[in-house]
């Protein structure tokens, strides 16, 4: 069968006459077919959501979570099914595939929980006989761009809270895990959610940006790559009624300072570098480590590298699965080249496996382990500065106090995530305070969200934050209330409410 659309309660084929499919990246073997779709079939979807809203909007937020809580249900008790399903579709080891499943049933916990809590604000006001208070009202129709890396989670990032606060949805999946979607989709038509709320366009880039150019999406939410991100922010900021919460890569680093627990900052560095094949917008491909501990670090971190179990991914005694597709495989043999280029001094070269490095029956995977070099921090280098998205790492020694480290930990055009690694509070707290990043960690890895956290980054990293607390900012408008209890009316500041007139 061919998979569909599902737009306004309905399955539908679409506009399109063009298929695609989904691919296990570490066998290559075919895992459905879905129809692709066009813009006419975003407009179809658009116009039922704008439909649905106003009765959607009417409801109580506890009324909209209870269609929440039966998809936390199923993704808690189809835990392991569900993660083998994100392993199978894009290449992260089975722990990871499960802890997507996890995050995404958390999430849905926050925000169906978060209906019951206290909304709004009451502030003083100058007048005794007046109340000012805050209250929030849905925007409308919420267009939901998500990545492949986090095919459950993420979606759930979005849509969760916008639902819950009374906005209706669009969603593309990302077009190498649209399986994923599908089953989010079969989740919320079995919620009996009605028609219009939640509706799916599976596709590639021309139904994103379909999405982002329709008149009747308000508030666009995307998770994905700085460039496409760039793009959307900037046409949304051309339309005066429409806001976007982009959440986009990194060149994230780890500072590693003289008072480091090394057994700490090995461990957190290869987790950050190498976990999901470097595929997450906050996997650390800049290590800075100061000159003290630089030479045990780079020994240590380097056997590790060059051991780190590459394989199948439904495999248990698996670290790094496959990278998602052929074409990202020769964007990170590309920055491989290009640092060997520019001159870097090569440690670790995996970038092409051993035949027994891999599994049999998964010739056809797209397959790539560490590639690990050291670099001068000072150095104008492309292969430093610019995002890889893949298990490419450097090492950068520095000399000097913290405040060193953090420049160069700071000299990225990005901005998304960071870690420090000490065992002196001064130096954590002075990363925490310096760091340009919306993600800091330390004594961590710089991976790992919890749910109730936002979710982000600064410079060329983000303009907002696509998830938990910080998502209700985009996807509702804010009103400041000021009611008077009295017969008369008096006015703040000072200002007269006395009427004049030429009679007096």
């Amino acid at each position: 069968m061919t998979y569909q659309h599902y737009i306004h309660g309905e399955w539908v084929d679409g506009h399109g006459t063009e298929t695609f499919e989904s691919e296990n990246p570490a066998t290559g073997e075919s895992l459905g077919e879905f129809h692709r779709g066009t813009e006419a079939d975003v407009r179809e979807a658009t116009a039922a959501a704008d439909e649905a809203f106003e009765a959607w909007r009417d409801l109580s937020h506890i009324d909209r979570a209870e269609y929440l809580w039966d998809i936390y249900h199923e993704l808690k008790e189809r835990h392991r099914e569900l993660g083998e399903v994100v392993t199978k579709e894009c290449g992260k080891e089975i722990s990871e595939g499960k802890a997507d499943v996890t995050e995404a049933w958390h999430m849905v916990e926050w925000a169906a929980g978060d209906a019951r809590h206290p909304k709004g604000d009451v502030v003083p006001s100058e007048i005794p006989s007046k109340d000012a208070y805050m209250r929030r009202k849905p925007r409308g129709v919420v267009g939901c761009i998500t990545p492949w890396n986090f095919p459950v989670a993420i979606p759930f990032w979005h849509m969760a809270v916008s639902l819950v606060e009374g906005n209706t949805a669009v969603w593309k999946p990302a077009e190498q895990t649209p399986w994923c979607g599908q089953i989010i989709a079969e989740m919320f038509e079995e919620s009996g959610i009605p028609d219009g709320v939640f509706n799916m366009v599976q596709g590639f880039g021309d139904a994103g940006a379909a999405i982002v150019d329709d008149d009747h999406v308000d508030t666009v939410l995307f998770t994905g790559s700085a460039e496409v991100g760039h793009e959307i922010a900037s046409e949304v900021a051309s339309d005066p009624g429409k806001l976007a919460a982009c959440e986009m890569g990194g060149k994230n680093g780890i500072v590693i300072t003289e008072q480091a627990d090394l057994d700490i900052a090995v461990h957190s560095a290869v987790m950050s570098s190498f976990k999901t094949t470097g595929q997450r917008c906050v996997s650390s491909e800049r290590l800075i480590v100061h000159e003290d501990v630089y030479d045990e670090f780079k020994e240590r971190f380097v056997e590790v590298a060059e051991k780190v179990a590459v394989g199948d991914p439904l495999d248990d005694s698996t670290f790094m699965g496959p990278a998602i597709e052929a074409e990202h495989i020769e964007k990170i043999r590309k920055y491989n080249d290009l640092a060997r280029e520019e001159g870097v001094n090569v440690l670790v070269d995996r970038t092409e496996l051993d035949d027994e490095e891999i599994p049999e029956g998964h010739e056809d995977g797209h397959w790539v382990g560490p590639f690990v070099y050291e670099a001068d921090p000072d150095a104008n280098l492309r292969c430093t500065q610019e995002e890889v998205f893949g298990p490419h790492v450097a090492l950068l020694e520095y000399s000097g106090d913290i405040e060193r480290a953090v420049d160069i930990h700071n000299d990225t055009p990005y901005g998304l995530a960071g870690a420090v690694i000490s065992e002196d509070y001064r130096q954590i707290n002075y990363y925490r305070d310096h760091a340009e990043v919306g993600l800091a960690y330390g004594n961590l890895p710089c991976i790992g969200a919890e749910v109730q956290l936002p979710f982000g980054g600064v410079k060329k990293s983000g303009n907002g934050y696509p998830s938990a607390r910080e998502v209700i900012e985009a996807v509702t408008e804010r009103t400041a209330w000021t009611l008077n209890n009295s017969k008369d009316i008096e006015m703040a500041q000072g200002l007269s409410a006395d009427i004049k007139t030429e009679d007096g």
